[in-house]
């Protein structure tokens, strides 16, 4: 059983966010779960409760847990992920997740939101690590994702075809707990036989449906888009975020300045799921063509557009225990340091709409929290030196890396 731990953690400087915001020499107090003090270090032990565990990190830098916004636990990364969960049972399945999950903490992810499972797995993993049997991140979990016949993933049990199926299914997932609502708005890449990537799934009012009735649900959706026919369906129906945002069109891209003005009225968050190997995709999709994609992502971030920090793991070569290549991603398109960790914390946790308890370092939240020798505000690098690990309080130190 993993159960909080109430202490003192101090650390050389702490970062509570947003926009690099930092105190030197700070720490905050943790009791049952919940940050309860936050501020320079001297100020907080004089306020600390006597007898409280005190944990200093003298050459280190304590910020607010990572969260991956994109992650699918039940696929395994491997060279054909989807023939592998297909041949694999849930029993078997299970444990696979439960291991991918530690990876994720060992990295410093404290939550993560699960955009695609089997048969509610990713809802029974949530609940584990909640009740503490298992150790891991909060997860937020969408369950089984809706896509068309046939269509994006059609193997996680989400075939829908029309109104009445679209807005059953979602009230299904509802009922059976999910914390949002993910739906396939165009084909993707990981589907044999399936539609094509850029190909819209979904008619704006199909997708509006599915706003509706998780709305009514008190639910947020995500929308899975990288055709630009998929992505204005997507902006119509007012989702809160957009995964991949691609513009992809069936003779190359095709941005719309129209569409991207629609994203940043709604304040729609675009989740770019660049994968720990998006170097890698860059060489293998042809440089000077994913550079174009690339470029479209940073023009849309100078114009406002909100993007935030998550990496697609699950799928091949996005790995679980490489958050930080992902963030490098962000280095790229143009992001200081500063403006990486708040798409990966503060930013991350607004468009997930759980900003209210986590995403910074203040009194009331969530006791989810991150030590790493060195500033990542000099050099993100330093996130990948992980110290100690909360999340909800439940503090964990990573084992070594792979």
């Amino acid at each position: 059983m993993v159960i909080p731990t109430d202490a003192l953690i101090a650390a050389d400087r702490m970062i509570t966010g947003p926009q690099g915001r930092h105190i030197s020499d700070g720490a905050v107090v943790v009791q049952e779960g919940i940050i309860k003090d936050v501020g320079p270090r001297a100020e907080v032990e004089a306020r600390a409760p006597q007898g409280v565990a005190r944990l200093r990190f003298p050459e280190g830098t304590l910020l607010p847990g990572l969260i991956d916004a994109h992650v699918h636990l039940v696929l395994d990364a491997g060279a054909d992920p989807v023939s592998a969960l297909q041949d694999t049972d849930d029993v078997d399945v299970f444990p696979g997740m439960a291991d991918r999950a530690l990876q994720l903490l060992d990295s410093g992810v404290t939550t993560a939101r699960d955009l695609g499972d089997r048969n509610g797995l990713a809802v029974r993993l949530r609940t584990d690590i909640a009740a503490g049997r298992l150790p891991g991140p909060r997860i937020l979990a969408a369950g089984t994702p809706l896509t068309g016949p046939g269509g994006h993933c059609w193997f996680l049990g989400g075939e829908v075809d029309g109104p009445d199926e679209v807005r059953k299914m979602v009230r299904h997932n509802a009922e059976s707990g999910v914390d949002v609502i993910k739906v396939m708005a165009t084909g993707g890449g990981i589907t044999k036989g399936g539609p094509p990537i850029w190909q819209a799934q979904f008619t704006t009012e199909e997708l509006r449906i599915v706003v509706e009735e998780a709305r009514r649900a008190g639910l947020p959706v995500a929308a899975h888009a990288h055709g630009t026919e998929g992505i204005a369906g997507a902006v119509a129906a007012g989702v809160d975020t957009i995964e991949h945002c691609t513009w992809m069109a069936p003779n190359g891209f095709e941005e719309s300045e129209e569409l991207v003005a629609g994203i940043i009225a709604k304040a729609i968050r675009v989740c770019p799921a660049a994968s720990p190997d998006w170097r890698g995709f860059a060489r293998r999709f042809g440089p000077e063509r994913a550079e174009e994609m690339f470029g479209r992502l940073r023009a849309m971030s100078q114009r406002g557009v909100r993007l935030i920090a998550g990496t697609d793991a699950g799928v091949t070569r996005a790995v679980f225990d490489d958050f930080v290549s992902s963030l490098e991603f962000f280095q790229h398109i143009g992001f200081t340091p500063a403006e990486t960790i708040d798409a990966a914390t503060h930013e991350a946790a607004q468009g997930l709409g759980v900003a209210h308890e986590t995403g910074t370092l203040r009194p009331g939240l969530r006791a989810d929290l991150l030590v790493v020798d060195g500033n990542p505000l000099d050099d993100l690098q330093a996130l990948r030196r992980a110290r100690l690990v909360a999340s909800g309080g439940r503090l964990h130190t990573p084992g070594p890396r792979r």
